[in-house]
Parts: structure tokens; sequence; C-alpha cells
């Protein structure tokens, strides 16, 4: 504590005392003063002054951008595609030689990256592309698998990593049809339709008719099918959607349908499909050289004999299909039938096809049906390269130009499914009719 009886020092009697609240006053404004006249500019400082021009930005600080905040982003220039296109007798090792990279490459880009089986197969036309560091050593590559579809590798850090990379194409419709002169083949060209939907369109219909024993002239077809574009070059076709064929006054419809599971099958418009047990015909777009006829001459022997099946006449080489699902009963050589293949379809049914040049399968294999079996030739009993193709219900031998239409009958959309069904197809039904109209289909029916 302050000692209070502290006595106070004596000031002179004659001095004029202030109090200590005067003179703060006091030595404020001093100290005012002296900075305001500071701060007067001089001649100098006003020429300086009025040479630079007054901008006022009432702008508030936090909405000025700082130029800390700008972003300068560097990109570095993407290296050049080198492409080279695969030539007739080329390997991968040929074409890294003429893009000039090493064997070393080669060797890294093989044993690091995967889904490498598609370079071992590179065939004439297809397309690589490569890119080179500043090192001359391959950072990347590419391989067109087809217009659609590549696979990319890419260099890192443990070696090469693959992408797959595909295009989505455009897809625009397309009708077409024809009336039939002289083959269905023929008339289908004609009308500009390729070769892949030709052969679909026999599938599709094989259940129901055997394009080389049924087709008679003056048949027609209308197909509803797919093209399929890619930056406006046309690259092929895909499904078909629907197709209507007119035989000798009957009249077949078929129509794709996509079920709740995604399974794809075409359907009639009652909803039976359209693949039946068994094909008509077990090879596409060949001519019958000999139909069935139990009395028919015999072309080796001159005789009379049991012809207790059908004869296509086909060039050699022509793939011959199972006509249905079944096990590989018998697959050898015999001098009469040549190689030969007997399939066994569930306890009834057996087919058999002689004269093969070559088989594809062996006894005790699974089949499904359109897998092919062989190929046509003309080994054992025969005057020239054709199939001879026999069909036996229990034991019996059977026409197969009729027996199909004796068989149980196809399975059917389910009563459940139909209104999604007639969903799917009301479009393509009114497309098919709308077009067999306008070109007079059907009317003379």
């Amino acid at each position: 504590m302050f000692n209070r009886s502290l006595k106070r020092h004596a000031e002179p009697k004659d001095s004029v005392r202030f109090p200590r609240r005067h003179l703060a006053i006091a030595a404020s404004t001093l100290i005012a003063l002296g900075v305001s006249l500071l701060m007067l500019p001089g001649e100098n400082a006003e020429a300086k002054r009025t040479a630079i021009p007054l901008n006022l930005d009432l702008t508030p600080r936090a909405a000025i951008e700082s130029p800390a905040e700008e972003t300068y982003a560097f990109t570095e220039p993407e290296q050049e595609w080198l492409e080279m296109e695969v030539r007739p007798g080329d390997s991968l090792s040929s074409i890294f030689s003429r893009a000039k990279l090493t064997p070393q490459d080669l060797h890294e880009l093989i044993s690091t990256a995967k889904k490498t089986k598609a370079l071992n197969t590179i065939r004439p036309g297809q397309k690589l592309g490569f890119q080179v560091d500043d090192n001359g050593k391959l950072s990347a590559m590419s391989l067109q698998i087809d217009k659609l579809n590549s696979l990319v590798y890419e260099r890192g850090v443990t070696g090469f990593t693959t992408t797959e990379v595909s295009e989505t194409p455009e897809v625009r419709q397309r009708v077409a049809s024809a009336t039939i002169t002289s083959s269905l083949y023929k008339a289908a060209q004609d009308a500009g339709v390729n070769q892949s939907i030709i052969m679909e369109l026999a599938n599709i219909f094989g259940g129901v008719l055997d394009f080389v024993y049924d087709v008679r002239k003056n048949d027609y077809f209308i197909v509803i099918y797919e093209e399929l574009y890619l930056n406006g070059e046309h690259l092929g076709s895909g499904q078909i959607l629907a197709a209507q064929y007119f035989n000798q006054g009957d009249s077949f419809e078929a129509y794709r349908y996509i079920n709740k599971e995604g399974d794809v099958d075409y359907f009639s418009e009652r909803g039976e499909s359209m693949r039946k047990a068994f094909l008509r015909a077990p090879l596409d777009f060949t001519r019958i050289s000999s139909r069935f006829d139990p009395k028919r001459l015999h072309p080796v022997f001159k005789t009379v004999r049991p012809h207790r099946g059908i004869d296509y006449a086909a060039s050699r080489g022509t793939p011959v299909y199972a006509a249905g699902d079944g096990r590989v009963q018998e697959a050898g050589y015999s001098k009469a039938n040549g190689n030969y293949v007997f399939i066994k379809h569930g306890e009834a049914y057996v087919t058999k096809y002689l004269h093969l040049h070559k088989r594809a399968v062996s006894k005790g294999e699974r089949v499904r049906q359109r897998e092919t079996i062989g190929w046509v030739g003309s080994t054992g009993y025969a005057t020239g390269p054709h199939l001879h193709y026999e069909f036996l219900m229990n034991g019996v031998h059977r026409n197969p130009a009729t027996i199909v239409d004796k068989l149980p009958p196809p399975t059917k959309v389910s009563q459940a499914a139909m209104p999604d069904f007639l969903s799917q197809i009301s479009g393509l039904q009114l497309q098919l009719r709308t077009y067999a109209a306008q070109r007079n289909y059907g009317s003379e029916g």
C-alpha cells in the first residue's frame, strides 16, 4: 500500500496552475497542427499529383479479383499418333521395325500388358497407332479391332495398361422388299440387302420354310432392319426387327421380341416362336438335286433304290448345320456314306448327314441347332459335291420336307407377357402392313 502520509513537493506560490485536462487538450491540438503542416504539398508534389489521372474504384475490396487467384494452366502438347496399316505378310515385329521402334519396346508391351492376344492375330487392313516420347520410346499404342472397337495400350510406372475403347453407332431403320424371280439370294441382292441380312432372314424363317425346297417364282418378302453409321459412314447392318414372307399364297410374319429377362428371339404375330425343334433344311441357299422319292434311280448304281432323304447339291466346303439340338450318335467314315454324322434328338428323332468333305464334331458331343457339324463334299458313293440328309422318327425314315409340320408345336410367349409383346411389335406391324399396301403385296389374295 502507498503511504498516504507522504507529503507532496512544494510549488512556488506565484506559479499559475492548470488542470491536467486542459494540458492534455492543448498538447493534442499542437500535435494535430504539426501533422497538418507536414502534409501540405509543395509545388513539385502538386505537379506530380496532377500528372496522374484520378480513378476512384468504389468496388468493395472483397469483390476485386486478386491476381493471386488467377490460374495459368500449362498443358503439355499431346503427342502425335503415327498410324500404320497392316500389310499382307506383316507381323507385329515387322510393323514395330517400320515404325522405328525397338524390340525392347515390343517385349515390354507384350510382357506387361493384358489383352495382347489380339496382337498375335492382326490381319491386313487393320490399323495400329503409335505414340513415341522425346527419347524415342513407345509411350502408347492403339489397335483397331473393327470400326467400333479398339484396344489402347499406355505405358505406366510398372508397364503397359490396357483400355478397351468402344464407339456407339447411330442406328437407322431401313425397309426393303423384293419379288423373287430366280432365288431369294439374288432377289435380296438386287434390292440392296447385304449378305448378313439375307442369311439372317433365312435363319429366322428356317423353321417354317425351306429356302431351297419351298421358294417359288413370284414369292416376295419385306424386311425391316437396322443400318449402323458412325460419323456419317455406313458401317453395316444391325438386327432384323421384323420380316414378312409371302409364299404360294401363305404369309409368314416374324418379329424381334426382348422379354423382361433380356432374352431376344423372333416370334410370329400370334406369339409363337419362329425357332422350331428342327430346321427344314440343314444348309442355306443351295438347290435340291433329288427330292424325297422312294422309287428314284440311284445316280451311281443306275438301279431303283429307296432314297430315304433329300440331296442338297452345293459346292464343296458349304457348311452343314445340325437340324436341331442333340448329341452326336455316330461320326465316322464308310465306303457308301463317306464321311457321315448321325445326331440323336431326344428319344424319338435321329438326323443323318452323308458324303461330307470333312466332319466338325465327334461321337458323344452335344450340338445346338444351326451349329456347323461338317462341310459338303463328295466322299463315298457320290457323283459330285452334295449333302444327303435323312430324318428318322422312332427308327422310321420320314420325309424331311414335311415331317417338321407334324412335330409338337413351338413354344409361345406366355399369357402374362403377351401385352408387353404386342406393345413391342405394334409399330412394326403397322409398318409392314403400310409398306405391303403401298406395293400391292397380298392384294391378289
